[in-house]
């Protein structure tokens, strides 16, 4: 049975021996986070990722509680989706992909099942929830809750787990996106929702409607919205001369069951609301209850939901914060997210997460990410065989990739694919190999790929949208990228040199080496 909410996650872990409850004073400026990171970097080997944590004596917040480090690990990972194992998720999404469009009446009613199974996924509406026990629109402050410092020189404290609710003004649809909050006072934040997050495409279509019927605009819709593009660069920065005002509704989610939380990260289709994804991960509907003082819906059992909006012709510095780089992320613009409203659970928990320097938390969310998504991806990429983000490459900043090859140049358009899509966009370097290499083993993975290259034929350059949090890049959010062709070179693409055997046992000496092995093994000392 789906987790109805964040409580209900809490004692699965406490039942599964994953969580530690901390009953020691502890401080929210900084020194949850050094406690988690040390907890995170060293569980036992058996058990890598520690524990998730609940910290029940917060400095300055008697009677609150923040729970962390509940994704942080593969165990918790398949206990937060309900599954043993996470490539179940994918056989589902592949179970789905796989249904074809009926040709005749006995195919349609063979569809009828599929077609239920897909109905109960959809979120509903209820008329009210828990996340309503509390509700607040005058006297209520950001400073209730205990909001981390995560890293000494981080600008201040910051939202690190939230759910952003924002709607299309064009369509309508709503998107779910992780985006973290820097407080500023009790009653504003920073919005850092990247340029190419939804969330940041939904304020850049508000503000494309806003020039459209403004004087700005007058007349000429279009090129009103081209050029409030041009001059603002995208909404990084405030036009100079004239610029649309106007507001855009905002809510955020803190401390929601683990479905909706991990279908907030996730790399989904602009068209496909995180909500449907929660649904589809939980196998039962997220139920939303309206907001108080915005026109957006909210998981009813969230601990803590913020209501506001955000000015189209207003930005603030944000940052530094120290990110999954292993690096403070450089201060920049971004919008400030004004609250109207603050509703909660009596007693919230607080959720929070920490980044920094891997393997962290978000290393296993990101691992999980990897492993279901690839279904998706093979949609557009169908000679795929398997992809590994390693840990260490912070995910944007390495993929390897292993292909069915099947005719010359392969390689390198699926390089250009993996660039066109979503998210994969911002991937620093891909290193394309063939089928016959186990991606997910660096050690071979480095073997084959340092033989099997030369530098100068192989390895291909591209300029293009860069990550956020790339501080190496030429620019911000615009940079180069590096593709390597390490498949096996064949005549038809110019390589006419003999291509050596690996060497390998053969299969009647390794059996008879195997019939003996007990007794070797006693010998050498190796049991």
């Amino acid at each position: 049975m789906a987790y109805e909410d964040l409580r209900d996650w809490i004692a699965a872990l406490e039942r599964a021996s994953e969580l530690r409850r901390i009953t020691t004073e502890v401080d929210p400026i900084l020194e949850i986070t050094e406690i988690t990171d040390r907890v995170s970097k060293g569980g036992r080997a058996s058990s890598p990722g520690g524990s998730a944590l609940l910290f029940e004596n917060i400095k300055g917040h008697p009677g609150h509680q923040v729970l962390i480090n509940q994704f942080g690990s593969a165990r918790r990972m398949n206990l937060a989706l309900e599954v043993n194992s996470l490539d179940e998720i994918a056989d589902r999404i592949r179970h789905f992909m796989d249904v074809k469009s009926p040709q005749g009446f006995l195919d349609k009613v063979k569809m009828l099942p599929i077609l239920a199974e897909m109905g109960k996924f959809f979120p509903k509406t209820v008329s009210t929830g828990p996340c309503k026990e509390v509700i607040r629109k005058d006297n209520f402050s950001l400073d209730w809750f205990p909001i981390l410092q995560c890293w000494p020189k981080d600008a201040g404290r910051f939202i690190t787990l939230p759910c952003v609710i924002t709607r299309d003004p064009k369509t309508g649809k709503r998107n779910v996106g992780c985006y973290r909050l820097q407080v500023y006072d009790e009653r504003t934040t920073a919005l850092h929702w990247q340029r190419q997050k939804i969330g940041a495409e939904h304020y850049r279509e508000a503000l494309r409607r806003a020039a459209a019927q403004s004087d700005v605009g007058a007349g000429v819709p279009a090129r009103a919205s081209v050029d409030i593009m041009a001059r603002s660069s995208g909404g990084a920065v405030l036009a100079e001369g004239q610029r649309p005002a106007g507001k855009m509704e905002v809510a955020v989610a803190i401390g929601t069951d683990p479905a909706v939380t991990f279908s907030s990260i996730v790399p989904a289709p602009p068209d496909v609301e995180e909500y449907l994804i929660a649904g589809f991960l939980r196998q039962k509907p997220v139920e939303l209850v309206k907001c108080e003082t915005v026109d957006l819906e909210v998981p009813a059992t969230s601990e803590i939901v913020l209501e506001g909006h955000v000015h189209l012709d207003e930005l603030r510095t944000e940052g530094p914060f120290g990110d999954h780089t292993g690096f403070y992320s450089l201060e920049d613009l971004y919008p400030v997210f004004h609250l109207s409203c603050i509703t909660h659970r009596k007693s919230p928990i607080y959720a929070a997460t920490i980044v920094g320097k891997p393997p962290m938390e978000d290393a296993w969310m990101g691992k999980a990410v990897e492993r279901i998504f690839l279904p998706l991806m093979k949609l557009t990429i169908p000679e795929l065989v398997d992809i590994n983000l390693p840990v260490e490459g912070i995910f944007h900043n390495l993929m390897i990739v292993s292909i069915k090859k099947s005719y010359p140049g392969q390689a390198r358009k699926v390089m250009n694919a993996i660039w066109s899509l979503g998210q994969a966009m911002f991937t620093k370097c891909i290193i394309v190999v063939d089928e016959d290499i186990n991606v997910q083993d660096i050690g071979d993975v480095t073997l084959k790929v340092l033989n099997h290259i030369d530098p100068e034929r192989d390895i291909q350059f591209t300029l293009g949208p860069i990550d956020s949090l790339d501080h190496a890049s030429r620019l911000p959010n615009y940079g180069s990228k590096m593709g390597i062709d390490a498949t096996r070179k064949w005549a038809s693409e110019g390589f006419t040199r003999p291509w050596p055997d690996e060497i390998l046992m053969d299969a009647k000496t390794k059996a008879l080496v195997d019939c003996k092995w007990k007794k070797l093994a006693k010998e050498l000392g190796l049991e």
